[in-house]
């Protein structure tokens, strides 16, 4: 257990920031780094669970982000000041409290940087689309009739693709896309990136092991994770364990999604207090809520309001008395469970459950996550068919509508002079780059434009 690693620092480029003039210690500087980065704005046209939605109430990715921010600065600030944990991190308080907080805030605001436009399921499609895509070359290649594959790539480079996951597109885009001169992104500090990645692998997918769940890290980031977990003590034999800190960004995320959904969901009118009362009333502990929230308030908006602020707090107590009772494993990498999850009366397990239930499979969302899969396949067909066609002209107009900086950052990063010059995988990795980065309504408008269904 060696703080002074995991608060690292250090980045992959030495910074050239003048701080003569700036109290900033380097991870608050990593804090205005993705403030002012063009990512972090295109997250309010994102889907959070609604897709498309018009009512300004609804959650954007960017809104999302924020409440996970907040939630994760409040439990960092609880744990900093647990005189329990300051003794068993050996570190100063005041240091700490300057330090862990805002590394906390970073990670949370960046957490969900990476997804696509509609939200997890456009994972999903982008996923079956390249299963679908890179199934005729794996029949080849079986075969080893290398001479008719339409794609040159390995099996673990075609798997980037077929796992396709928002949090290694995180990692990437923080890394290597939000170019300036260089391949190093936002060059944000150690720290930071060590606690965003909630899955520092680039591997086989292992379900039962929580760091190994997805594939977190892209093979063209391989590198820079094996850098990252070098500094911040995260090696473990042959594999990479998760951040400590990474557990508390991914407490904040879970308890913001699954009370705000259940939020969003009544603000549809989708159900009411009296049908959350009567769904939640059989988690241990919930009665005496409810019974509070009747006593003291009498309008139905108000008693919502005050059932989230009762749910955070419940959970963030479970995460807090969780990550220090463990903190042991988790620096061991030993520990294998969510920290709201680890729970005796499945709080996070039944909130998550009506939330599957009650909100996801309603057939809004349903509708117009099917209008995702028709824009994200529709543009991935296209991309794909125009920048690999045989005919100059089509390849040219293809790359030609593709972002500058997009294909900048590949170029610098494969030093490369062109995108022709790009191996399949790159020219692969800067399709979904540009396409993975795009919000939902420009997605939607730019897949109507090519198709020809709108003209300007």
């Amino acid at each position: 257990m060696n703080w002074d690693k995991y608060l690292s620092p250090e980045r992959l480029r030495i910074s050239t920031r003048e701080k003569k003039q700036d109290a900033r210690n380097e991870f608050e500087s990593d804090f205005g780094r993705v403030i002012f980065s063009p990512a972090m704005r295109r997250m309010h046209d994102k889907t959070q669970v609604f897709p498309l939605t018009t009512d300004d109430n609804i959650h954007s990715r960017l809104t999302h982000s924020m409440e996970v921010m907040s939630v994760g600065h409040s439990l960092a600030i609880n744990l900093c000041d647990n005189k329990d944990f300051i003794e068993e991190i050996k570190q100063n308080k005041d240091k700490v409290l300057r330090e862990i907080p805002v590394i906390i805030k970073n990670a949370c605001l960046v957490h969900d940087i990476g997804n696509p436009p509609f939200g997890h399921f456009g994972e999903t499609v982008i996923q079956g689309y390249f299963e679908k895509l890179f199934e005729k070359d794996n029949i080849l290649e079986e075969a080893n009739n290398h001479s008719e594959k339409q794609f040159d790539l390995t099996k673990v480079e075609r798997e980037d693709f077929e796992y396709f996951d928002g949090n290694a597109q995180g990692f990437r885009l923080l890394t290597k896309l939000q170019v300036l001169d260089d391949p190093y992104g936002l060059n944000l500090t150690y720290a930071t990136l060590g606690a965003y990645l909630k899955y520092p692998n680039t591997d086989d997918k292992v379900k039962l092991i929580l760091s190994q769940k997805k594939r977190g890290v892209f093979q063209s980031e391989k590198s820079y994770l094996a850098t990252i977990a070098k500094s911040c003590g995260l090696s473990l034999n042959d594999k990479f364990i998760r951040h400590p800190l990474s557990f508390i960004m991914e407490a904040a995320d879970s308890i913001c999604y699954m009370v705000m959904d259940i939020e969003d969901g009544f603000n549809k009118k989708w159900f009411d207090y009296a049908f959350l009362k009567e769904k939640l009333s059989t988690i241990p502990g919930m009665p005496e809520t409810f019974n509070y929230l009747d006593g003291k308030f009498k309008n139905e908006i108000t008693k919502v309001v005050n059932l989230r602020l009762a749910l955070i707090k419940k959970l963030v107590i479970i995460a807090e008395k969780n990550f220090t009772t463990n903190l042991g494993s988790i620096c061991e990498g030993k520990y294998n469970e969510e920290l709201i999850k680890d729970d005796v009366n499945g709080l996070a397990k039944k909130l998550n459950n009506f939330c599957a239930q009650y909100i996801f499979s309603h057939k809004d969302i349903m509708s117009l996550e099917l209008t995702g899969h028709s824009v994200l396949t529709g543009l991935l067909d296209y991309y794909i068919s125009f920048c690999f066609h045989k005919n100059e002209a089509y390849r040219s107009r293809g790359v030609g509508l593709i972002s500058n900086s997009i294909i900048r950052a590949a170029l610098i990063e494969t030093k490369q002079s062109s995108f022709e010059d790009l191996t399949d995988y790159y020219k692969l990795r800067v399709i979904v780059d540009f396409i993975s980065g795009m919000t939902d309504q420009y997605a939607l408008n730019h897949f109507q434009k090519l198709s020809g269904q709108k003209i300007n």
